[in-house]
């Protein structure tokens, strides 16, 4: 992450980067009408019920005089975390609906004062993760309030003009941050002991002097205490990635990722849409093998019980974290500048962990350089596997054999572990496969365009976008191992949820002298993650030849880019499959 100097994280963020893995909790008023309300099921996510069904102020508040979670365990909830393989908790202390789940002496709205449970849950919660070894760190909206006046999207009972949503004056909105938000800041960061970070959020109106402001508020407090990077503008001291967010390729810094169990966030009884056990610890190792941490959510309901489902699911995960654990935590993203079809990648010191998702007999990969001293089994390290290396003198790519012999270890993930000869070391460049694929991802292309010319931009999910002019192209180096005909497949994606993949453009793929010209269809609709934070298509435009093995460039022209696609034309990659 790209951050100017007066915003560099502290030493302290080194025990985040060894986590990986966190808890979220949101818990709140909400949880008791668990999306619904009035006898209606309330579409979106259980936490924006107040928002979502329009709910007053005086009505909502009615809520807490029947708060009263007397199921509320703190050591269960730390124990199962712990359990999970989990190194940290983020707990919402004060989520846009503005009720404090600690208590606030600046303001009486909180779970102390203002419901019949008038327990603290934070203190609770604080002794039970000290006891477990786990970083307790406060959720905190510091922009939307929908109950404090001056809060992004407060219901204005003055007028009576119903949710204005994040269009509160500049003043109101400083006073705001200034008589709740820094108050409840101070308590927070005073009650409670050392605390891991401030995870704010939805940083609508704020100004990147206030977001400069309350990181400055929280270090002068506890210089350790990290701040989030939706604090906005850039200042935080790491990034967040979107909900559920699974970036396509690599990103730089540090980067996590917030997820749910099933579509909800805040607690409703009537999603059941869990995520298998084994898509969780895929995307845990998707996100590792990005150098991302996972915050994993659960919703407690109102009584205080994290529901069975997420239970379940989290202590089977610590299963396979207690035998793998090694290839997550402490980990550097994979070295290598492509993804694998059997699998993902990380690395530590001189090992990188291949994390399997089958067992085949063999394993083939291209692109690294050293010499492998031992191959075993994670889970059964005296299990050593035959390792094969050769390099291709034609082409000058490496390639790697292993002989998976025995049982498959896991039923999810397996876990293959290569000591090296020293620091990892791979061709930087996209290298054919044993397979014969030869895959180009976006963030390995060069853009093109007129100088001094905005040209198209790679999102932070890895996707290209605003490729509006013809006159922009895009080019990647690559190496061929064997000469031969290709087919030509272009995957493209749009940014925009449940939004159709643009199609219609005219596109010319050339390497060397051979040239393939086709319209975009995207009528080949790709099923990745159900939490990828963007829609993907390929069109498969032709076959074209490559004459010879080695270095080759391969240049991307649009010929014609279809209007009103508001992404213009978003590449993902570019794909390359033998031709029989």
């Amino acid at each position: 992450m790209d951050t100017p100097d007066d915003v560099k994280a502290p030493e302290s963020i080194r025990w985040w980067r060894e986590a990986r893995f966190g808890m979220f909790i949101h818990w709140g008023l909400y949880a008791q009408p668990a999306g619904t309300w009035k006898g209606k099921q309330i579409p979106s996510i259980g936490e924006w019920i107040m928002f979502h069904a329009r709910i007053p102020i005086p009505e909502y508040a009615e809520l807490a005089k029947t708060f009263n979670p007397v199921k509320f365990d703190a050591e269960a909830w730390a124990s199962l975390a712990r359990r999970a393989g989990m190194k940290y908790l983020v707990i919402t202390s004060k989520h846009h609906d503005g009720f404090a789940m600690f208590h606030s002496p600046s303001n009486p709205y909180n779970i102390v004062d203002a419901t019949p449970f008038k327990r603290d849950v934070m203190k609770d919660l604080a002794a039970a993760c000290q006891r477990h070894g786990l970083k307790l760190c406060f959720y905190y909206s510091q922009s939307q309030d929908w109950h404090a006046p001056g809060g992004a999207g407060h219901w204005d009972e003055v007028t009576d003009k119903g949710w204005t949503g994040p269009s509160a004056s500049p003043e109101r909105f400083a006073r705001y941050l200034e008589e709740k938000v820094k108050p409840q800041l101070h308590e927070l960061l005073t009650q409670y002991g050392p605390i891991g970070l401030i995870w704010f959020d939805t940083p609508v109106l704020i100004s990147r002097e206030q977001s400069l402001d309350l990181r400055h508020f929280v270090h002068a407090l506890q210089p350790d205490c990290l701040v989030s990077g939706r604090v906005g503008n850039g200042v935080g001291d790491y990034g967040s990635l979107g909900d559920n967010q699974i970036p396509y390729g690599p990103v730089v810094g540090d980067w996590e990722t917030p997820a749910t169990l099933n579509d909800t966030w805040g607690y409703k009884s009537y999603d059941e849409n869990w995520k298998s056990v084994g898509d969780l610890l895929g995307l845990l190792t998707e996100l590792a093998s990005k150098g991302v941490n996972y915050l994993l959510n659960v919703g407690p309901t109102g009584e205080g019980e994290i529901p069975a489902p997420s239970v379940e699911r989290l202590e089977a995960i610590g299963d396979w974290m207690r035998v793998n654990g090694e290839a997550i935590y402490g980990t550097a993203a994979s070295p290598f500048p492509h993804e694998f079809p059997w699998g993902r990648v990380t690395r530590k010191d001189h090992r990188l962990f291949l994390i399997l998702s089958d067992w085949p007999a063999t394993l083939a990969l291209s692109g690294l350089r050293n010499r492998v001293r031992r191959a075993a089994v994670l889970a059964d390290p005296a299990r050593a596997l035959r390792v094969e290396q050769s390099r291709d003198a034609a082409s000058g790519v490496d390639s790697l054999r292993l002989h998976l012999d025995g049982a498959r270890p896991d039923p999810h993930w397996s876990v293959v572990v290569l000591d090296l000869d020293g620091p990892a070391q791979v061709e930087p460049l996209p290298v054919q496969q044993p397979d014969g694929g030869i895959a180009l991802p976006i963030h390995l292309a060069a853009v093109h365009g007129p100088a001094g010319e905005r040209t198209p931009t790679l999102s932070r999910g890895g996707l290209l976008e605003g490729w509006t002019d013809t006159a922009d192209w895009l080019s990647w180096s690559f190496k061929a191992e064997r000469p031969g005909r290709y087919e030509v497949r272009i995957i493209l994606g749009s940014p925009y949820w449940e939004s159709k993949v643009g199609s219609g453009h005219r596109v010319a793929v050339s390497v060397g002298a051979s040239r393939l010209a086709a319209e975009v269809t995207s009528d080949e609709p790709i099923r990745g993650h159900r939490t990828v934070h963007f829609w993907l298509a390929a069109t498969r435009l032709g076959h074209m030849e490559i004459p010879t093995a080695g270095t080759q460039r391969l240049e991307l022209r649009a010929e014609a880019i279809t209007a009103g696609v508001r992404e213009g034309l978003a590449v993902l990659a570019v794909e390359l499959r033998p031709v029989s």
